[in-house]
């Protein structure tokens, strides 16, 4: 398994919105494909980023030829939307994490 983590930083001003489009819209525009087992969205406390809060995205994935799929068909779409609603109010950076061991149940 695999976890692929989008991390977010986005402006006070946008905040709000960015969440509810976020959680009501593009997470489960992310869900939809079918490629990912779960996600988590998580906020980053006690950071040093006046002006902003930050946000991980976490979607746990079976494997690379999965993740290879979004990324190639989904992906630049999702994230065409992301930038166009969004622009020059938040700074994105994307990672992938093996997962080498959980106490989460995972079927």
């Amino acid at each position: 398994m695999l976890l692929y983590n989008v991390t977010v930083t986005i402006d006070l001003d946008a905040h709000q919105d960015w969440l509810q489009w976020m959680q009501n819209t593009h997470l489960p525009d992310v869900m939809a494909t079918g490629l990912f087992v779960s996600y988590r969205m998580c906020r980053l406390l006690g950071h040093e980023h006046e002006g902003s809060e930050i946000y991980t995205m976490q979607y746990l994935v079976r494997d690379m030829a999965q993740l290879r799929r979004y990324m190639e068909e989904f992906a630049p779409d999702l994230q065409r939307q992301h930038q166009q609603r969004y622009e020059g109010k938040y700074a994105a950076f994307r990672t992938v994490m093996e997962l080498i061991d959980s106490n989460e149940g995972l079927s």
